[in-house]
């Protein structure tokens, strides 16, 4: 999981640090969009709305966007209508990848896919291809300047949390998916607030990736997540931390 929670805590400063605001409000309304479509426009029973919703308030996104999207989901308002895909595929050293996506045009969504991966010595793969090698957990992040790390671990692990790391300067709490709502609504409860809470796809293994395959593994890993319809992209890489610090200055 160390690769994967390296690459997040990289995405979170590079959000920062890149301004790219207006496609995180972009990926967040398609979300929103498809999650009222699909369970209804009521974020209290419907747990992959509030999280969208939850995003979109953690990042500012104004209460009338959210609610625009909501309603264009539910058909209160017209709107594009979006597939939820997800591709499979592998990049350099032999990495396996997840992409997921949400898009209105399928068809050209796997072809940019296919594109990106090929260009950068990846491929497409079939359905299962990968997906065994990875399970869904909930994924908590908590900034160290919050509460002491006993107190977390007490609060998170009798709310029903599975496990509890450090990485960085951050400490991050893994859930099953049954568990991510009661953990998330326990912590919130004592007055702790996450810098980020999601469902992610962690894989079961990682596969170590040396200096020459390690900045392809993470320039492919940016494009692909810097695509238009991709939602999130997820790996079983683990790249050293002082590659990573290079890459990340």
């Amino acid at each position: 999981m160390s690769g994967h929670s390296k690459w997040a805590t990289i995405k979170r400063k590079k959000a920062v640090t890149d301004g790219k605001r207006g496609r995180l409000f972009t990926q967040i309304i398609k979300e929103i969009t498809i999650a009222a479509r699909m369970g209804g426009g009521d974020p209290k029973a419907n747990p992959r709305l509030r999280l969208a919703v939850d995003k979109a308030k953690g990042s500012n996104m104004p209460a009338d966007n959210i609610k625009r999207a909501i309603q264009k989901g539910t058909g209160e308002l017209p709107g594009v209508s979006y597939e939820d895909m997800v591709y499979e595929g592998y990049g350099p050293g032999g990495v396996a990848l997840m992409i997921e996506s949400v898009t209105d045009n399928k068809n050209r969504t796997v072809s940019e896919i296919r594109h990106i991966l090929e260009r950068h010595s990846g491929n497409l793969g079939a359905t299962n291809s990968v997906a065994w090698m990875f399970n869904r957990k909930g994924s908590i992040t908590v900034a160290k300047t919050g509460p002491d790390e006993d107190t977390l671990m007490e609060i998170a692990l009798e709310a029903g949390a599975e496990d509890m790391t450090t990485e960085g300067d951050t400490y991050e709490i893994t859930t099953s998916p049954e568990a991510f709502g009661t953990v998330r609504d326990a912590l919130e409860a004592k007055g702790i607030v996450a810098e980020s809470a999601e469902i992610q796809l962690v894989p079961e293994n990682t596969v170590k990736v040396g200096e020459k395959d390690a900045e392809q593994v993470l320039k492919l890993m940016e494009l692909l997540e810097d695509h238009d319809d991709v939602q999130h992209v997820y790996a079983n890489f683990d790249i050293d931390d002082d590659v990573l610090a290079a890459f990340n200055s």
